[in-house]
């Protein structure tokens, strides 16, 4: 269950990053020469799923893996500037805060 949280964690924050990336070539076509506003109302509800989606994803893989609260609000703050969220997704790959070969120790509970 974890490996595959934090796999999506990974894709959603790679799309988030795409959809970004969409979302200002329609707002350059939107305010520049064509005024076209057909690229922002695509990619505008696809920016905003993603968005929430990564938002989620990292509260699910910040409980999973125990990140820090600094950490978790970090990687929620780089939802906001755009393409941020893939410098965080390769920092925290690099500091093995998304490794799946290694699940989080888990205390053993009281039994009886």
């Amino acid at each position: 269950m974890g490996e595959k949280v934090t796999r999506l964690f990974v894709v959603a924050a790679i799309a988030e990053a795409i959809s970004w990336a969409g979302l200002l070539v329609g707002m350059a076509v939107k305010y520049g020469p064509p005024a076209n506003e057909l690229g922002v109302q695509i990619f505008g509800p696809i920016h905003g799923g993603l968005f929430v989606a990564y938002g989620v994803l990292v509260l699910a893989v910040a409980r999973l893996r125990r990140w820090s609260l600094l950490a978790t609000g970090v990687a929620l703050a780089c939802a906001v500037p755009p393409f941020a969220t893939l410098a965080f997704e390769r920092w925290a790959r690099r500091r093995g805060m998304l490794d799946t070969a290694r699940e989080p120790a888990r205390e053993a509970a009281p039994v009886g």
